[in-house]
């Protein structure tokens, strides 16, 4: 391929490649190797098992990642240098004084989202012994995912660090949601595929997995009370999820089921509560094919609702859980007999139906201690009495968070102009001719560039949670799902972490974030996750050389 670009040759500017990087950060520049008889200990009475385990799997991809560091050389000319450095011969884990049990890492994870404690100490000498220091489990486990991203492999079997003495001091996020959506509806993703999510996911600090479980194409989750659903609405009986697929994948999870719109499958088992199911032509009456939504003004209907949504809740440990209520196609119900009828016995509107099947549904998610979680039309668009305590996803325009907060709602940054991962790929509706609706391609430069505080006043800023990215999959399945999702996934992670200023005082540049993002993807593919290249191999090596 031809190309008129002009290139910076400079040379290679090392760098802490960190991600997300610290919100306060100091190193050196010097050589500490890993002592062939290094250990990770901790002064922790009746450490819960979930924090051993995160241990042990530190302890083992220090030796495994193998990563060598992204220079022309790739640190050969350090070797030489190893032979005198100083060696750390272990990890001292800590927690601050706590008074009761210490909890462990999920029940840390799986806390109200602004109840969380992230944030984490760490001390890397010039050999001897490093320090993690937090005040909960998952600030140890936080502090231990930074620690990992520290360490190369000189090729010649020693780890080492090249920029010690680091130290990084109350290191927290600066939102507490930091998420990823993965609609797993449209096409089925095997369990093994999604817990290799989770862990890119950890790779970053994200916080919150997302799980659009269901919607208009099937129905995979197993609930208890309703086996129908899954029987009649998954693609096949090896394309469900079971009771022990979902306790896998949940335990950093909120699950949304979509309703009353985007419900057409579960016409395949009940019928008597789906408004225009398979109606054509499909545009119509919905916005994707199949048509086909919750007969919301029917109590029989709501009550049904209610009863799938709190039985699927109760098995989730997340303190969130989505109703969904975006793209609800009123000329469905204005042509749906039964839907008519219940108006007219109820005298209600459609609007006022709507918000009495909300507060029910929503009601029941209350009775449990869950909190509601809506799309962004649901706040803006009906009238719906919202309470307080609901969290909206904020996905048509990132414009529209300000009106948002401006109703006093919390909210979470999913916009499709920066976080929708399926842009760019062309449309998936057949017989059109064009782009998709959401072009163009969303990179991860424009994703790093966003600005959660945009346009919002110094009162509405506290309404802000976090975002995240998210991946609608009807052009995506497990073939194409680490590519697509790696490393773009990782800008909103930093964006959400480390805030408006990087540790230097300076504002994050996609420049400067480039040469660190590079060192994610090379260390995710070598745990196993196909991450996308940004660059040829060769650019990647020298930093700053590819740059205008």
């Amino acid at each position: 391929m031809k190309a008129s670009f002009i290139f910076l040759i400079v040379a290679a500017r090392p760098i802490l490649a960190l991600w997300p990087i610290p919100r306060s950060l100091q190193i050196g520049d010097s050589l500490v190797k890993l002592s062939p008889d290094f250990q990770i200990q901790h002064s922790i009475l009746h450490p819960p098992q979930d924090l051993l385990d995160a241990i042990s799997r530190t302890t083992e991809r220090l030796w495994s990642d193998k990563l060598q560091r992204l220079v022309v050389d790739r640190g050969e000319s350090d070797s030489r240098k190893l032979l005198n450095a100083p060696s750390l011969t272990g990890l001292s884990l800590s927690l601050v004084t706590t008074v009761g049990p210490v909890e462990s890492i999920k029940e840390e994870a799986t806390k109200e989202i602004t109840t969380r404690i992230e944030g984490y100490s760490l001390s890397v000498p010039n050999g001897g012994v490093a320090t993690i220091v937090a005040n909960s489990t998952l600030g140890l486990f936080r502090g231990l995912t930074t620690f990992e991203q520290l360490w190369y492999d000189d090729s010649t079997g020693v780890t080492y660090a090249y920029q010690a003495p680091v130290t990084i001091v109350n290191d927290s996020p600066a939102y507490p949601y930091r998420g990823f959506m993965l609609d797993t509806a449209r096409n089925f993703f095997p369990v093994v595929d999604i817990k290799r999510t989770l862990d890119a996911m950890s790779m970053v600090k994200m916080s919150q997995f997302h799980w659009h479980a269901v919607d208009s194409q099937s129905f995979p989750l197993s609930i208890p009370g309703f086996p129908e659903l899954a029987q009649k609405g998954a693609y096949s009986s090896q394309e469900i999820y079971s009771d022990s697929d979902i306790q896998d994948i949940v335990n950093y999870a909120g699950a949304e089921i979509d309703t009353p719109g985007h419900t057409a499958i579960i016409s395949t088992s009940h019928p008597e509560h789906i408004a225009c199911p398979q109606a054509t032509p499909w545009q119509t009456f919905a916005n994707e094919p199949p048509a086909g939504q919750l007969r919301l003004a029917s109590s029989s209907t709501t009550r049904f609702t209610a009863n799938v949504i709190s039985s699927i809740a109760k098995t989730l440990p997340s303190k969130m859980f989505s109703t969904g209520g975006d793209e609800l196609n009123v000329n469905c119900y204005l042509q749906d007999a039964q839907t008519q009828a219940d108006l007219m016995s109820s005298g209600m509107t459609l609007e006022q139906a709507l918000d009495a099947f909300t507060q029910m549904t929503h009601g029941a998610l209350r009775t449990i201690d869950k909190t509601p979680v809506v799309w962004e039309e649901m706040a803006l668009e009906h009238q719906v009495a919202l309470s307080n305590s609901t969290i909206v996803m904020v996905w048509i325009s990132s414009r529209n968070a300000a009106a948002v907060a401006a109703k006093v709602l919390r909210l979470i940054h999913a916009p499709s102009d920066y976080f929708y991962l399926d842009c760019g790929a062309g449309e998936w509706i057949g017989g059109a001719i064009g782009n998709s609706w959401c072009d163009p391609f969303k990179t991860w430069q424009k994703a790093y560039s966003f600005d959660p505080l945009a346009n919002l006043t110094a009162a509405e800023v506290p309404f802000v949670l976090g975002g995240q990215q998210l991946l609608w999959a009807e052009q995506s399945s497990p073939e194409n799902l680490d590519s697509i999702v790696w490393p773009r996934a990782a800008a909103s992670a930093e964006v959400f972490w480390t805030g408006s200023t990087l540790p230097d005082g300076s504002r994050p540049s996609s420049t400067s974030a480039l040469p660190r993002l590079h060192d994610l993807r090379y260390r995710m593919v070598q745990r196993g996750i196909r991450a996308i290249a940004l660059q040829p191999h060769w650019c990647a090596l020298r930093n700053g050389a590819c740059d205008f």
